[in-house]
């Protein structure tokens, strides 16, 4: 039987389309067997043209959504009374070509199985233009559009089989239509037409496309009967708002009402994604959604619809839904598409961190710090080195920024250093138990600085390799894994954030957001890392005369770094020990530096890497251990060095000479011996110089790597196995040591007075100590203890023999000695409560033990892990906490230029675009979300 067709046309403001809509259609090579005009709300004319053009029935409605008026012009149809019956559905703004229903016809007459036919939906003035060719499902049900704004070259008309089709210029078999209830009210817009086909498939039908058949498309299903465009937001909204509809309706029945009361929190963890990846105007339309979704209730009548006509299972479809590999290689295809037409767009990202291995040797290395790590697991608090648990509660960690009493000893009011705000931050993601951020910092340390080293390498590299081996270099680095093992908490933020200081600043010279998020980087790593402060600064001044377009943005970069050291640097100069500045905050800890030979090789510490042990323990020289450092650190070296004669080795230069700053800085602090731990002078720490160093070399790594394409994964291959043979001892020994450095704990102090301390923050207790050679240490704890954020450079550095420090020497040589010395004065003088006499070389402990037993102003209170106790029986009052009125300007200022760097970071930036190249991956929200928030000019 022959095929009857009728061609239904809706029209809403479509005056100036329809006249050339209906000569298409008179001009059709197989003409419809009727035509159909439906005015669905016109306030433009459109009424009035359609009467003119005379059809052989025109309709009037209300203001409809597309698939409503469909529904509306067919029930003025008389009833099916054949299968093969077809209504061909188009819009005021969809001209077919001459031959487009002939076309289709003939598809779908060689293959009856076929419900729905799709054609090409091209741009009606340029044919040669794809607007959509197919559509279909992620495995999360996300919308995939196969087709969408491509130049039409045949590459998509092999394959006529798909998941659905656009409903806009489609071919529907009547009686299927009926069957399957029509379009979904629920659908307005888009999905409409993928959500028939889906239905139809799950039907037992069949949905093809036609590539030889032609429907031009002026407006996507959005902007039907709109006079001007929908903003972004708006598109936003509308494609969440289906994407969670189809998720209800779809989903097993069991599942429906943990969908829903997930949608929720689901929105909480979207709005927070968007606002990381710098997306604010899309938290709106996401909540907006979400609530949309929560109260549709055309959801119940929509599952019944899809219920009756279900003859298959979903597994049907599983060969037409989109796989996650061919998702993520869609989506960074559109991102290299969107990169092409952006200015510095050849810069972007171009490796996948699916696909090319990026979160293979991220989650490697996060496993491996799990392991290494696996004593900590549990743990609440972490000590030794310079770890000290974090002041609780969390308005009290946070109380302490600012003005206060910096030396346990005089009660001297100073500023806090920079590092006690990262501190602050760090702790307040776990405001319940603020040292539990340290403890989780440890241990996914390797993890977290994969995942910068990865990102930062993209930007060197348009091939996978570089930005993996860099990974997994970077995570293996010794600077990172020796102060892991010694306790050195501002090396390892500082290491894990230098990546992302780098690449902040890289795109910090045509972005303001990027500026924002490099002055909050280049603060933090210079908080934590004070000696890297000169060759930052060197290396953001170079940047600016490197490219000057970017001067103003870059020379803002170290503003709020030098705001919230301002108070520390006044502080110190006035009292005369500006190099001071660059110690390292937090607790002091001594420590070996390395040999010259060392540093080079990227080595803290002397014999901190296990080499010089393990070559003892072998009965072989101390030699032997650094010439197998050397050569197995030789690899990295070298392919830094070739890369400069390599193409394009030009790159490389400047990362050789950030390698050189780096190591220049190392070798520096190794010299620079600014604070005292027990009597003894400690230098800087040079790990964070190393990492700079250690950086400039992967770098130039990468450009080698990136310019030999067909060398670059064996030659990565032997740089990642030569350095985890390196790393292999210090691994080993944090497995295995019996007293490893950093442990699990809390304070130093017994119970007894971390409880009262609770009351009386400015208690204090006199902490003897005594050392293997027979003297006795001696220190004061106020409150709880010492503190990771309440360490203060400002005590650490006082390397000179004050009054108050004579005074408190006498008075722990003289209680500690037998005899009928009166230590009262002394006592309340500093403020002291309670005597705690540490665990120590034997005889001079017992030795001080007799001592503090024989004072009749001492009494013995116990023995606890911490040690000996003894409580003053008559103790004086408690200093009195110092007040300075300047404490509010050290808040207000640093608080204030942060906020101005926190709303940079927010605000998306960037050359305006065009709304047509906005629109392409917006179902997906990946590749498109990252360009088109960079909306304003």
């Amino acid at each position: 039987m022959q095929a009857r067709v009728t061609a239904v046309v809706v029209a809403r403001n479509g005056a100036g389309w329809i006249d050339r809509t209906v000569e298409a259609l008179r001009a059709q090579t197989r003409a419809p067997d009727a035509l159909l005009l439906l005015d669905a709300g016109s306030s433009d004319g459109t009424a009035e043209r359609l009467s003119a053009l005379a059809p052989d029935r025109v309709l009037t409605a209300r203001a409809l959504s597309y698939p409503a008026a469909i529904e509306h012009a067919l029930h003025q149809l008389r009833p099916t009374e054949s299968p093969d019956e077809w209504i061909w559905l188009l819009k005021a703004d969809t001209p077919p070509e001459p031959d487009a229903l002939q076309r289709l016809l003939g598809a779908v007459e060689i293959a009856p199985s076929v419900a729905i036919a799709g054609p090409k939906l091209v741009d009606p003035d340029d044919p040669a233009m794809l607007r959509s060719f197919g559509e279909s499902l992620s495995r999360r049900g996300t919308t995939v559009r196969l087709v969408e704004d491509e130049l039409d070259q045949g590459q998509h008309d092999r394959d006529p089989d798909v998941l659905g089709v656009a409903l806009e210029g489609s071919l529907v078999r009547r009686v299927v239509w009926q069957r399957l209830g029509g379009a979904d009210p629920g659908l307005p817009t888009v999905d409409a037409g993928l959500d028939l086909s889906v239905r139809a498939r799950l039907a037992g039908h069949r949905v093809a496309r036609v590539p030889r058949a032609r429907v031009g498309r002026a407006s996507p299903p959005e902007d039907f009967g709109r006079r001007t465009p929908l903003r972004r937001g708006a598109r936003r909204r509308i494609a969440r708002t289906a994407e969670l509809h189809r998720r209800l309706v779809y989903a097993p029945a069991i599942a429906v009402p943990f969908l829903w009361l997930g949608l929720g929190p689901l929105a909480l963890l979207r709005s927070i994604g968007h606002l990381l990846a710098k997306r604010p105007l899309a938290i709106g339309p996401e909540i907006a959604a979400t609530l949309a979704a929560a109260f549709d209730g055309r959801v119940p009548a929509a599952r019944a619809r899809l219920a009756r006509a279900r003859a298959v299972g979903w597994g049907a479809l599983a060969p037409l839904r989109i796989p996650p590999d061919e998702l993520r290689e869609r989506r960074a295809a559109e991102r290299e598409r969107l990169a092409a037409g952006r200015p510095g767009g050849q810069d972007l990202v171009r490796a996948s961190f699916l696909a090319d291995g990026g979160i293979a040797v991220v989650v490697a290395a996060a496993l491996a710090g799990v392991v290494l790590g696996w004593r900590l697991l549990g743990a609440d608090a972490l000590v030794g080195g310079q770890l000290r648990p974090l002041t609780t509660p969390l308005g009290q960690l946070w109380s302490g920024i600012g003005w206060g009493a910096r030396d346990p000893l005089s009660l001297a009011a100073g500023p806090s250093d920079p590092f006690a705000t990262v501190v602050a931050i760090l702790g307040s993601l776990t405001a319940w138990a603020p040292s539990l951020a340290i403890v989780v910092l440890w241990i996914a340390a390797p993890g977290l600085a994969a995942l910068g080293a990865w990102w930062a390498a993209t930007r060197l590299s348009v091939r996978g390799t570089g930005p993996v081996v860099a990974a997994a270099l970077w995570a293996l680095a010794a600077p990172l894994l020796v102060a892991l093992a010694d306790g050195r908490p501002g090396a390892v933020i500082a290491h894990v954030l230098l990546p992302w200081l780098a690449l902040a600043v890289i795109e910090a010279t045509r972005s303001w957001s990027a500026s924002g998020a490099a002055a909050l980087l280049f603060a933090a790593v210079a908080a934590c890392a004070p000696s890297l402060s000169p060759a930052l600064l060197v290396l953001v001044v170079a940047a600016a005369v490197a490219r000057p377009r970017g001067l103003v943005r870059l020379l803002g970069v170290p503003v709020l770094g030098a705001v919230l050291a301002a108070g520390l640097v006044v502080a110190q100069w006035r009292r005369g020990d500006p190099l001071g500045l660059f110690a390292d905050p937090g607790p002091a800890a001594a420590f070996a530096p390395g040999a010259g030979w060392e540093l080079l090789l990227a080595r803290p510490a002397a014999g901190g890497d296990g080499w010089v042990a393990l070559a003892a323990s072998l009965g072989l020289p101390p030699a032997a251990g650094a010439l197998a450092v050397a050569v197995l650190c030789a690899p990295v070296a070298l392919l830094a060095l070739l890369a400069v004669f390599l193409p394009r080795g030009g790159r490389a230069i400047p990362a050789l000479l950030v390698a050189l700053l780096g190591l220049g800085t190392a070798v520096a602090a190794a010299h620079l011996q600014l604070s005292v731990d027990g009597g003894v002078a400690v230098a800087v720490w040079p790990g964070a110089g190393l990492s700079l160093y250690w950086a400039g070399l992967l770098a130039a790594v990468v450009v080698g790597l990136d310019a030999l394409p067909r060398a670059a994964v064996p030659l990565g291959a032997v740089a990642i196995a030569t350095t985890v043979l390196a790393a292999l001892p210090l691994g080993v020994g944090l497995l295995a040591a019996d007293a490893p450095t950093v442990r699990p704990g809390g304070s130093e102090l017994p119970a007894l007075v971390v409880a009262e301390a609770a009351s009386d923050p400015q208690l204090g207790t006199l902490v003897l100590s005594a050392t293997p050679d027979g003297a006795l240490a001696v220190r004061v704890e106020r409150g709880a203890g010492t503190t990771l954020d309440g360490a203060s450079t400002l005590a650490t550095t006082r390397v000179g023999l004050t009054d108050d420090r004579a005074a408190l020497a006498e008075l722990a040589g003289n209680i500690a000695s037998v005899g009928g010395y009166d230590p009262t004065a002394a006592l309340d003088r500093f403020g002291i409560d309670y005597v705690l006499l540490a665990p120590g070389a034997l005889d001079a402990r017992q030795l001080a033990a007799e001592g503090l037993d024989a004072s009749a102003q001492l009494e013995r209170v116990g023995t606890s892990g911490s040690g000996d106790l003894w409580r003053v029986r008559e103790p004086g009052p408690s200093p009195a906490a110092p007040t300075d009125p300047t404490r509010d300007l050290l808040l207000i200022v640093p608080g204030a230029v942060l906020a101005v760097f926190a709303l940079l970071l927010a605000i998306p930036t960037g050359p305006r675009r065009r709304v047509v190249r906005e629109q392409a991956a917006l179902p997906g929200e990946d590749p498109a979300d990252t360009f088109e928030e960079d909306e304003e000019p």
